[in-house]
């Protein structure tokens, strides 16, 4: 914010503030300057830095109040107050308006006030130096005096010409949805219901908090007029000027919260300055409207716990000295509290710790004592950073790249993630145009990444594999509400030679993403932890048809669900124009973090040769390797060490329908040498129940 070190001087007696003074007190307050510029009449412009949660501080009354505050214990500096100088008022009954505010919840007060037989001119010479000094252009000695009580008071202002409304009333209301308004910048525009208006009997005269309107406008010609004061709900004002890309400083004002009890002293002296300035007559109708107000909030202070947070002494008398300076009343009502009236213009002190921060501003920050060591304790790393960094460092060991990508996306390529009864979650915004939708899948980001490469002509050995941790988010269309999740994402290349790709590439490229799914279960579970994967209907249309499944972590009776993994369909790919097939799997990162850390066992080195059998089993093409290895184990027996997949066979060979998988089982005895004779009762018996449990044909090998 840009303000006058002459308009500030103008508010505090003595006002002899230098420019260096200016700077040590405001820096040393929170309020760091950006720039400092010598202007040629000898006053000095400052850019100020003010933070979002201190609306009270856009203005040169606000920074003046913090100056005093700050300085006053050594040079005794005050505000002075604000002129009221009153002009001659004649009877309210000479001028019959009405004010009606339908939005109270969205306009807490309204305002206004009617000036009769003002002369439009120029500003005096002082008005015109104090607006220019800030960088506002002079425009007349009515809209001057609205930029006066904005930069100098903090309040916003809006004059319209009396004598273009229609109705004898003013509405503030919603705005009808497609109704148009011209304002003050040329341009008209079609208003949304949503959007709050100022409106006479007829139509909308302005965008309430953000601009005037074109045809209420104060010209030379203008003879009755009305200044109107008020405060708005800030989240609707940010919205509005947000979709509209319209930033003015009353908007910016708005936005930061204008409390309603803090109108009376700018209306009063706005209404006088103009028809001071005008030669006008202010009339005796204050239109006032809204919701009442709220007594002014009443927060406690423990000066002991001031000390404690502070680290030094304070005593209850010196920290209600500090707060009196910034118009904060206070009173003792216990020996080790000090309960303390908030200003009406303060919203942002809520709590104790907001008093305590006010305390250490205005005695000053070096007051704080520095010690030459400080304690410190190294904590281990939380387990949810040990387990991503984990997953991390497993995924890159196997060849995927880690990728970070934007979190909007198209509307389209959104779709085509959605699970059922989802919807896309979108922003309005004029700045996402092209993208404006939550991303309800990581995935979308890395084909995204990947298209990329592709354009690029990178090759990796084996193909381009990447990977993403990130949150996606969607409408959950029956219970209502968005949901939102934390992903981990892989995608990996259907590896092949040729522009085309074998069903024995893509089952490769599947049994890779499996690979690396099962690796981080072990890593991240342990061995007592084990993947078992069912086929499914794809979740949404980017998935493959007859090439997804479901993806759950087993762990004892326990069954978590994990997420899907899978081939993208050749519609998806084609959305990206990627030319090379992909496998994927996407899982619930908490789900999958969640088995962390994985419990240690000991076991014992064998000391005893094993014997290995291998069995080719034909099945029927849709039985899962999860109930393969369940009836194994179930008829294994105490001897039956592992089992491992060796290879699925499907060829001229094997008939339609069905696949030819190998196992390869193995035994041990921890005691002893076995015989072979030993493992056939064995062996026999798993042969059996995949017989009679599945269907299988069975070749002993």
């Amino acid at each position: 914010m840009n303000i006058s070190l002459r308009w500030i001087n103008d508010l505090l007696s003595p006002g002899n503030v230098t420019p260096d003074e200016l700077e040590h007190v405001l820096t040393g307050a929170g309020f760091p300057l950006e720039s400092a510029e010598s202007l040629p009449d000898g006053d000095t412009l400052f850019d100020v830095e003010i933070t979002s949660n201190r609306g009270d501080c856009f203005s040169h009354l606000g920074l003046a109040r913090e100056i005093a505050a700050s300085t006053m214990a050594s040079e005794a500096r005050v505000l002075k107050p604000i002129s009221q100088q009153a002009s001659p008022r004649v009877a309210r009954d000479a001028f019959p308006w009405s004010l009606e505010n339908r939005v109270p919840q969205l306009c807490p007060r309204f305002t206004a006030q009617i000036i009769r037989g003002v002369t439009v001119g120029p500003s005096p010479r002082w008005l015109v130096e104090r607006l220019e000094a800030v960088g506002q252009r002079s425009i007349n000695n009515v809209v001057d005096v609205t930029n006066f009580l904005l930069l100098g008071l903090g309040q916003p202002a809006h004059v319209f010409d009396l004598d273009t409304l229609a109705g004898q009333r003013l509405v503030i209301r919603h705005a009808n949805e497609g109704e148009p308004l011209t304002t003050l910048d040329g341009e008209r525009r079609k208003l949304k219901s949503c959007e709050l208006v100022v409106a006479d009997g007829t139509r909308a005269q302005s965008l309430a908090g953000v601009i005037g309107g074109l045809d209420s406008a104060v010209t030379a010609s203008t003879r009755n007029v009305v200044l109107e004061l008020a405060c708005w709900d800030p989240v609707t004002i940010r919205a509005v000027a947000r979709r509209l890309n319209i930033r003015t400083d009353s908007s910016v004002r708005f936005e930061r919260g204008v409390d309603p009890r803090t109108i009376d002293e700018p209306a009063i002296a706005g209404a006088a300055m103009i028809a001071q300035l005008t030669g006008g007559e202010c009339l005796d109708v204050w239109l006032d409207q809204g919701r009442p107000s709220e007594p002014l909030r009443v927060v406690s202070l423990r000066p002991s716990r001031c000390a404690r947070i502070l680290g030094y002494q304070i005593d209850s008398m010196e920290c209600a000295g500090l707060l009196v300076r910034l118009g904060i009343a206070v009173a003792h009502s216990f020996e080790d509290r000090i309960d303390c009236t908030i200003p009406a213009a303060r919203g942002d002190l809520e709590r104790e710790i907001d008093l305590i921060e006010e305390v250490g501003r205005v005695k000053g920050l070096d007051a704080v004592p520095v010690h030459e060591r400080v304690s410190t304790r190294i904590a281990s790393p939380q387990s949810s950073e040990r387990a991503r960094a984990l997953a991390s460092s497993l995924l890159t060991g196997l060849g995927f790249y880690e990728a970070v990508t934007f979190s909007f996306t198209s509307p389209g390529r959104a779709t085509a993630f959605l699970p059922a009864r989802a919807e896309v979650i979108a922003v309005d915004d004029q700045r996402r145009k092209e993208e404006p939708s939550l991303r309800p899948s990581v995935i979308i980001g890395l084909l995204a990444c990947r298209r990329a490469n592709q354009d690029a002509q990178a090759r990796q050995p084996g193909g381009v594999r990447l990977f993403e941790r990130a949150p996606t988010y969607w409408e959950d269309a029956r219970a209502g509400g968005s949901v939102e999740g934390r992903r981990l994402a892989l995608l990996a290349d259907v590896d092949g030679s040729g522009s085309k790709r074998s069903l024995e590439d893509r089952q490769r490229a599947v049994r890779v993403i499996r690979g690396a799914v099962e690796c981080l279960l072990r890593n991240l579970g342990g061995d007592g932890v084990s993947l078992e994967v069912e086929p499914c209907d794809p979740p949404a249309p980017a998935w493959r048809v007859g090439a997804t499944a479901r993806v759950y972590a087993t762990c004892a009776t326990t069954k978590v669900p994990l997420g899907v993994m899978g081939e993208i369909a050749p519609e998806t790919l084609a959305q990206y124009d990627i030319s090379v097939p992909q496998a994927a799997a996407e899982l619930d990162a908490d789900a999958l973090e969640g088995l962390f850390p994985p419990a240690p066992g000991l076991i014992d080195l064998p000391t005893f040769p094993p014997i290995e059998r291998d069995l080719s089993l034909l099945l029927a093409e849709s039985t899962p390797w999860a109930d393969v290895i369940r009836r194994i184990e179930d008829a294994g027996g105490t001897r039956l060490e592992r089992t491992d997949h060796v290879t699925t066979y499907r060829g001229k060979q094997v008939p339609a329908g069905r696949k030819s998988v190998t196992v390869r089982l193995t035994f041990r005895d921890r005691d002893r040498t076995l015989r072979h004779e030993e493992v056939d009762e064995q062996v026999a018996r798993v042969v059996e129940a995949l017989r009679s449990g599945l269907g299988a044909e069975i070749r002993v090998t």
